[in-house]
């Protein structure tokens, strides 16, 4: 067996978690809380939660310096990819990518659509890289929540899968 196809040892990642909410709190935030149990027993490790408000500025603000900081490896926010007013996460985060992953949201949407069929098209889920941090911007609900961790991410995040996953890629996502 070549040593391509050998199995690779779990690399645990630190991942930072943004709710993105009006009225959430730390006690209702069940989205927050549905990927720090996901992630931790997976076994990532949690860099920091925040909850912030519907505000392009400071969700852009948090989620800018959790890319500076070179010990986050990936950001993960909750809510505000809908399409009513106060719906800003994609507007903050997008100008942040250094390279936008078109393929995340499309899978979502698939995936999200064999669920809750057409109110997928209500999504604004997004992916992408900045400053060589993965970062994932999901709906606000723990149903979203769920398809995102459990049928892409915890895969995707996993240096185990194969043919090929995130986790390979981050030595390189510095390149230039």
């Amino acid at each position: 067996m070549s040593s391509s196809h050998q199995p690779k040892d779990f690399l645990p990642l630190n991942i930072a978690i943004l709710t993105v909410s009006d009225t959430r709190t730390e006690e209702n935030d069940s989205s927050g809380k549905l990927l720090v149990e996901r992630l931790t027993t997976a076994g990532h490790r949690l860099a920091e939660k925040r909850i912030v408000p519907d505000n392009i500025y400071q969700i852009r603000a948090i989620v800018s310096k959790w890319i500076a900081d070179a010990k986050i490896q990936v950001v993960i926010t909750t809510g505000g990819t809908g399409v009513t007013g106060r719906d800003s996460t994609p507007e903050a985060v997008q100008p942040l990518l250094d390279k936008p992953l078109e393929g995340f949201g499309e899978l979502f949407r698939f995936l999200s659509y064999e669920e809750i069929k057409t109110s997928t098209l209500q999504s604004r889920a997004i992916g992408g890289v900045a400053n060589g941090t993965y970062i994932f911007c999901l709906p606000g609900s723990s149903g979203a929540c769920k398809t995102a961790w459990d049928r892409i991410l915890q895969v995707q995040l996993d240096a185990r899968t194969r043919p090929c996953n995130f986790v390979e890629l981050m030595p390189r996502l510095l390149e230039s």
